[in-house]
């Protein structure tokens, strides 16, 4: 357990104590991109018109450190198609609290990535590095759910998976499969994934 000191609250659902203990891991997971973290204040939401139509969970996450002001990320997951295809499958008898720790367990996990980038971020700029920024590579948008939040991109004969906080100026919800687009490359959780992910324009597009 991280010795960050920590607030952490359930708004709408049971509280759990291995939702819990997944985010004190991936408090301490965070101390590895930004030296000196003051504390962190968590807070996982399920809203009361979700209850019946998916378990649509806000994180809200804010970071202290210091001579910045605080990180903060507010978020709903970007449910991955083989999680929703893994719930129809082997999920139909599971309880209602072990839904809630799934469905929240993925939004926790993505909130925490998207904080993870602004504290990296946050640390080249600290360090003066600011004027080194990734080279983005190019690709096209070869797979969109507004609905659900993700999409994927390929590029050089690879997939990467992007969720909607990762692209600029709220784009997300006008783009189409085909579209171009820059992007930062990484390795995440579950594989290449894009971020810093950036609509180049409709004369860009492309037949898929």
């Amino acid at each position: 357990m991280t010795l960050i000191p920590t607030q952490i609250s359930f708004l709408g659902l049971a509280h759990s104590d291995a939702l819990e203990a997944d985010i004190h891991e991936r408090i301490a997971w965070l101390e590895q991109f930004h030296d000196g973290i003051l504390g962190c204040r968590v807070v996982v939401e399920l809203p009361h018109r979700h209850r019946r139509r998916g378990r649509h969970f806000h994180v809200r996450i804010e970071v202290t450190v210091p001579r910045s002001a605080p990180v903060v990320v507010s978020h709903q997951p970007s449910m991955h198609k083989p999680i929703k295809d893994a719930e129809d499958a082997a999920h139909r008898k599971e309880t209602e609290a072990e839904a809630d720790y799934r469905y929240a367990r993925v939004a926790v996990h993505e909130a925490f990535d998207a904080a993870r980038r602004q504290l990296q971020d946050l640390t080249r700029e600290q360090r003066g590095g600011a004027k080194t920024h990734e080279v983005p590579a190019h690709g096209r948008v070869t797979e969109i759910s507004t609905i659900d939040g993700f999409g994927f991109i390929e590029a050089d004969e690879r997939r990467f998976y992007f969720a909607r906080a990762s692209v600029l100026n709220n784009a997300f919800d006008g783009m189409q499969v085909g579209a171009a687009v820059a992007f930062v490359p990484e390795l995440g959780e579950k594989g290449p994934q894009a971020s810093t992910v950036r609509l180049l324009g409709k004369r860009h597009y492309v037949t898929p």
